[in-house]
């Protein structure tokens, strides 16, 4: 599925999509879940189920990851616990870093 045109999508991120897609479908299939049933569990719509199956990359990211997580589809191949310290040890890591990162000031050489 191509983007829209006022939203562009590197090759990288489309084929991300599809690929996330593929893999709910895949496992989707393999638990024998219909598309609807994927749906109402996931507190989705049916076309948005499908929507995420095809790659679109407009879908968000929370329906998507809820999707994953209802057809028992592990993402970062990892565990709930697994996932609780990567995401305290990057808290920890953003902590030190600045607030905000600006661009460096280009002096203007201006002596003639």
């Amino acid at each position: 599925m191509l983007p829209s045109a006022s939203r562009p999508a590197s090759r990288y991120s489309l084929d991300a999509a599809l690929l996330l897609g593929q893999l709910i479908r895949r496992a989707r299939l393999e638990r024998k879940i219909t598309a609807a049933q994927l749906a109402e569990r996931a507190g989705l719509s049916r076309s948005l189920v499908q929507r995420i199956e095809k790659g679109d990359p407009s879908c968000s990211i929370g329906a998507a990851f809820e999707a994953a997580a209802v057809v028992g589809l592990r993402l970062f191949d990892a565990t709930q616990s697994s996932l609780t310290s990567a995401i305290q040890a990057n808290a920890e890591v953003l902590t030190l870093l600045p607030r905000a990162v600006r661009a460096p000031r280009i002096e203007t050489k201006d002596d003639f």
